[in-house]
């Protein structure tokens, strides 16, 4: 019988991730050092609870409640210096457990609190990404949320800002935050104006709403990539459009058990998923707000589906398949894995 892979494998193997957020993987040390340095008006009460703060309980009620641990990280993320130290560090920390390519989101909107346009938001975020691959081993690039809850008209400024930036850092779009049955019919033209950019597009759909926001996704808004997509399974008819299209799920398994989206991780779809052959990753969501690595996803993930080397490899190759970036780059994180 082929050894199972477990976390120590892991930690040696090269890692890509595709799915995290950039306010949801903050260091707790770096956010108390920001509140003080930037004299942010929290209470001492709550800089002594920030671990507690920054992290979702593991039994949250629903998605909206996993959201709420976001509010003190959108606190300190408001400067370009603090954009830029942040998104270093969340590259440092995948680095550190050879996390070879790494895919950060975040809203720029949501860093504009205090004045600073996204133009501005988006430059000190691929500053601070750039700083880490000049120092370090890992490849990466940077995808730009908007959300659900916010216009068309904001969904449309964040493309426009960005766009500029295509290629040179900013590699796709995404829609992201609370998700409404048919959330994909508000943003159609501002998805349809990302296409003619160029910009890739991943879609977060299927998590807290049904099977058919995975298929409003691709079909609407021209999704390479869907974000979570768990309720894919719900639908015979989505999950056919899915596997015959070969769209990639960014599978998040801790923040699916957190968020309600899943009964239980035995129950957890992937397990279908990967006996299928259905294109997934394994990813983190949001690595302090679900107190996670990207080793210990993976780790979860092979003891559910009993996960040998061979298999690992496949998910790794399908992952390459969908990153978004240059065919350079693919061929390097498949050299990687070959060594």
């Amino acid at each position: 019988m082929e050894k199972i892979l477990g976390y120590n494998d892991f930690l040696e193997l090269p890692k890509i991730e595709l799915h995290c957020h950039l306010d949801g993987s903050l260091r707790a040390d770096s956010v108390v050092e920001e509140i003080r340095t930037q004299n942010i008006d929290i209470s001492e009460d709550d800089i002594v609870n920030i671990n507690s703060i920054l992290k979702a309980p593991q039994d949250c009620t629903s998605l909206v409640e996993y959201l709420s641990a976001f509010d003190m990280p959108l606190k300190v993320l408001q400067s370009k210096r603090a954009i830029r130290r942040f998104v270093f560090e969340v590259f440092e920390d995948a680095y550190k457990e050879n996390v070879v390519y790494l895919e950060l989101r975040f809203a720029p909107i949501l860093h504009t609190q205090k004045g600073l346009s996204m133009k501005e938001i988006i430059s000190s975020a691929i500053e601070g990404m750039n700083n880490a691959k000049d120092r370090y081993d890992i490849e990466g690039g940077l995808i730009l949320c908007c959300m659900k809850n916010f216009s068309e008209e904001d969904a449309i400024s964040t493309i426009e800002s960005g766009k500029e930036f295509l290629g040179k850092g900013v590699c796709a779009v995404d829609l992201a935050g609370p998700e409404d049955e048919a959330f994909a019919y508000k943003f159609i033209n501002a998805m349809k104006l990302a296409k003619e950019y160029g910009y890739k597009i991943t879609i977060h759909a299927g998590e807290a709403a049904s099977a058919q926001n995975v298929k409003d996704s691709i079909k609407l808004l021209h999704a390479d990539r869907i974000g979570h997509g768990v309720r894919t399974i719900e639908s015979e008819e989505v999950y056919n459009l899915v596997k015959e299209n070969n769209v990639l799920l960014e599978i998040c398994p801790t923040s699916n058990l957190q968020t309600k989206t899943v009964e239980s991780l035995e129950k957890h779809p992937l397990i279908k998923y990967f006996k299928d052959g259905l294109a997934f990753s394994i990813n983190t969501d949001n690595r302090t707000v679900s107190d996670t690595t990207e080793t210990k996803e993976c780790s979860i993930v092979s003891k559910l589906v009993c996960m040998n080397v061979d298999d690992y490899k496949k998910i790794y190759y399908n992952t390459v398949g969908a990153i978004f970036a240059s065919d350079k780059v693919k061929q390097k994180l498949l050299n990687r894995l070959n060594k």
